[in-house]
């Protein structure tokens, strides 16, 4: 057989291995089933749970986090002095994200027909819970308030991964669980990233997700 023929025979069987060791378990940790939905990347379903069986839903506030060494890897490539990421700037970003994904889910679960969404700081007794965090968050090009102009430019402006959970309000278990990754479209060409433009592309995705989740209570409730 030509070497050639080898290569890409090892460069398939590469191919095929990485894709096996990144599909979700079949089992999460906590003992959930996968279940077969394509509205989202992983579902996890408790066997025989009514999510209809409650008489309110309550949103717990968004949390958000970023991928592991995101602000290192940020200042790597910045100078020492000036136009670096600190906390602040993660806080900023983090705070705005959470406020809008708390607002295009409970819009979602608001249109008619809709939901009895309670207020956040209301009992749980009774309640189907709706935990949504945003992790691994990656913003590609910050838009950083410091010292003098600069200008960013990119293709992407990064990716988010959803981990939702529809919890039980008495007792907190876990139901279900919704895991989704999604990252914004390579443009091919590059563009002029600021703070309003990585909102705009992060709501997108946010009214995406809000859809998909307001699609998966209607045909699960």
């Amino acid at each position: 057989m030509p070497r050639s023929r080898y290569l890409i025979i090892a460069l398939l069987t590469a191919l095929v291995s990485g894709c096996a060791t990144t599909q979700a378990p079949e089992i999460s940790e906590d003992g959930l089933p996968r279940v077969s939905d394509d509205r989202f990347d992983t579902v996890y379903r408790m066997p025989d749970s009514d999510l209809g069986d409650y008489e309110s839903l309550v949103m717990a506030p968004c949390t958000v986090s970023f991928r592991d060494h995101w602000l290192r890897d940020q200042n790597r490539s910045r100078p020492a002095t000036g136009n670096r990421v600190d906390q602040d700037d993660v806080d900023r970003i983090t705070a705005a994200l959470s406020e809008d994904c708390d607002s295009w889910f409970k819009d979602a679960l608001s249109k008619e027909p809709a939901y009895p969404l309670a207020d956040e700081n209301a009992s749980t007794q009774g309640a189907l819970v709706v935990a949504p965090a945003i992790i691994n968050l990656d913003v590609n090009a910050p838009d950083v308030r410091g010292p003098g102009m600069v200008q960013n430019y990119t293709t992407s402006a990064g990716e988010m991964t959803l981990s939702l959970e529809l919890r039980d309000g008495d007792t907190g278990t876990v139901l279900a669980r919704i895991i989704d990754r999604q990252e914004d479209p390579d443009d091919l060409w590059m563009e002029w990233t600021t703070s309003v433009s990585n909102r705009a592309d992060a709501r997108r995705i946010l009214r995406r997700w809000s859809e998909r989740l307001r699609s998966y209570m209607d045909e699960n409730t």
